[in-house]
């Protein structure tokens, strides 16, 4: 039996292509472009990228002063829930920021980071609200849900968004027993 070349060859490729490009496709359409439409639809989206894999959801967005965090991340896990599945979402925000509001993030965060760390969460919004006073002109906005506490920052037409995930504790054994 002459097993001929070129119509194996031929069937190989045809069958890869057909494969990778439905995978592709059902990818693209079917996932990726409706949880897009999701996050894109939005108020304050201004730019949409993603990158979808096996174990997570990549989503960046880039923001103006209309946005509200919560409701967006909120929006997203519960219309986006059959696309996302168990997948972990990510999502990264990238703004332009001032180096004034970096400066001053960068001095707040101390405080914010102790009020996570020891889960009390309500000193947050009174730890804006006082550090705001040494920079005139910051608004400050900070909300919080069962998974993330959400912090916007808006100063000169500037935003800084921050999501500050709410980690539950850790349960396990002490390492003496």
């Amino acid at each position: 039996m002459k097993l001929r070349l070129l119509p194996i060859l031929l069937t190989v490729a045809c069958s890869s292509v057909l494969l990778f490009g439905g995978w592709f496709v059902y990818r693209s359409y079917a996932m990726e472009t409706p949880l897009t439409q999701i996050v894109s639809e939005a108020p304050g989206v201004e730019n949409v990228t993603m990158d979808l894999t096996n174990e997570s959801v990549h989503i960046n967005l880039k923001l103006n002063e209309q946005a509200n965090l919560r409701e967006l991340y909120q929006k997203l896990e519960q219309e986006g829930a059959g696309i996302i599945g168990k997948r972990n979402l990510d999502v990264k925000i990238t703004n332009e920021s001032s180096p004034e509001l970096e400066k001053w993030w960068s001095v707040v965060l101390f405080d914010i980071a102790q009020a996570m760390e020891t889960r009390q969460y309500a000193q947050i919004p009174q730890t804006l609200a006082d550090k705001a006073a040494s920079l005139p002109g910051l608004k400050t906005e900070s909300e919080m849900d069962a998974k993330n506490v959400y912090i916007e920052l808006t100063y000169n037409g500037k935003s800084k968004f921050i999501i500050l995930p709410r980690v539950s504790a850790k349960i396990g054994v002490w390492p003496n027993e």
